[in-house]
């Protein structure tokens, strides 16, 4: 079979040991004694350009597209649609949390998280504002925006404990995030399992978390975004030269260790 008889024509569909998945032909033209051949892969639209040989292109194989079946569910194949829209949504919306929450957020919440920590690639961020700025707010806000583009399955929120009920309600009613409290009670009536692992929206107290009996089991976890109220109390101290490092300190190196993104919360600016 002549080179000529193998010209390839644009849109044919080709799969062959020259490339990782089927393609598709853009263009094809002789260059010399061989063809060069300009294709498009069909399952990563990634382009392939190539010289082909007689001899290579007796190795490269012709398929048939079979005929597309448009007589499925069109209420099933309208949801999938839209659940791709809305899995896409903040690519269009710059305030999509905003737009998708029960909240009314001040000027300089909007400025905070969209403009310095959303900014971050890998937000590891101290967020010092005044008592009742509404920081619960903006970090509500980043764990939505966070949670749209796929970087977060597994959060950790750490307060302390006379903060739980605010948090909780907040996050649920505000955010339509539920969080399961991990104390002492949980993880009794959880012996022989890390209650750590299995919870992936998880609430707990500072003063509990950094316990030694429990810090063995909460180091075996790792989350995607950790969020710390109040975390001023989990600074170190030094005196006359000498450090110390409190169990709170302690706490937070662990979780620091342990997660890809951070956000640390006070009303304390150091």
């Amino acid at each position: 079979m002549g080179l000529e008889e193998k010209l390839i024509e644009p849109e044919s569909v080709l799969e062959g040991p020259f490339w990782p998945e089927p393609v598709r032909v853009i263009s094809s033209k002789r260059v010399g004694m061989g063809i060069e051949v300009s294709c498009v892969g069909l399952k990563s639209d990634r382009f392939y350009s190539r010289i082909f040989t007689e001899s290579d292109l007796i190795k490269i194989k012709k398929i048939e597209l079979g005929i597309r079946d448009f007589s499925s569910d069109a209420e099933a194949f309208f949801l999938f649609i839209e659940g791709k829209r809305i899995r896409f949504a903040y690519q269009f919306d710059p305030l999509y949390a905003v737009n998708v929450s029960q909240i009314d957020p001040l000027p300089h919440q909007i400025d905070a998280v969209y403009y310095h920590i959303l900014k971050h690639p890998r937000i590891r961020f101290l967020l010092a504002d005044d008592p009742g700025a509404g920081k619960t707010i903006m970090a509500g806000l980043v764990l939505k925006e966070l949670k749209q583009r796929g970087l977060v399955n597994r959060v950790l929120i750490v307060i302390p404990w006379h903060l739980r009920d605010q948090w909780l309600r907040e996050m649920k009613e505000k955010f339509g995030e539920t969080f399961r409290v991990i104390d002492r009670a949980v993880i009794d009536t959880s012996w022989g399992r890390n209650v750590w692992l299995e919870e992936n929206q998880a609430i707990t107290s500072m003063d509990f978390a950094k316990q030694e009996d429990v810090m063995p089991s909460l180091a075996e976890a790792r989350w995607d975004l950790v969020i710390v109220d109040e975390a001023h109390k989990m600074a170190a101290y030094e005196y006359c030269g000498r450090r110390k490092e409190t169990q709170r300190y302690k706490l937070g190196s662990l979780l620091s260790r342990n997660c890809n993104f951070m956000l640390f919360l006070t009303a304390t600016p150091p």
